[in-house]
């Protein structure tokens, strides 16, 4: 487990499926994933055994309160280029629905996962790619760590039904404070 003060990261495990699968459905969060349909177990079951057999490139974790031990989120490096030393950031808070919230916790467990990927995975860059109506996300990640905007996708995802530009924001290891 990666451990910091009030949370830690450990690997997912087959237990884990059903709260996973629970919080990826809250409706005002599938908006802002990539997978936006409501996941059914058998489909949690089958990303499972994905993840298993991709290891070398797809890093999740459960976000646990290291006081309950209870799960409270979810974090991944994933889709890794080991040539490039790139890996997609995952992220979100599923207890209590805060996604993000205020309380510290997504800002450490954040920081727990950009330590791990640049200190010990050696990545050169961490990127994620949000919705412009994102905007909890997108502040987080712009003020609080300083991801900067790479690119817009315009017209890369339909929400609410319209339009909206994909944000790819990226964080590159010796630049962070840039």
């Amino acid at each position: 487990m990666i451990k910091g003060k009030k949370v830690g990261l450990r690997a997912v495990e087959k237990e884990d499926l059903s709260i996973l699968r629970t919080w990826r459905n809250i409706v005002e969060f599938r908006k802002n994933f990539r997978e936006v349909r409501e996941l059914s177990l058998a489909d949690q079951d089958a990303w499972f055994d994905h993840l298993q057999k991709t290891k070398h490139i797809n890093y999740m974790f459960v976000i646990v309160d290291l006081d309950t031990k209870k799960p409270i989120g979810a974090a991944g490096l994933l889709y890794i280029n080991w040539i490039i030393r790139s890996a997609d950031f995952s992220f979100y808070i599923g207890d209590e629905k805060k996604y993000i919230g205020n309380d510290g916790i997504a800002k450490e467990a954040t920081k727990l996962l950009i330590d791990y990927g640049f200190n010990n995975l050696n990545l050169h860059k961490i990127w994620m790619e949000l919705y412009e109506f994102d905007s909890e996300k997108l502040d987080f990640f712009q003020n609080e760590f300083n991801f900067k905007q790479d690119g817009i996708l315009r017209d890369n995802c339909f929400e609410e039904g319209k339009y909206w530009n994909s944000m790819i924001l990226s964080l590159i290891k010796d630049k962070r404070d840039n």
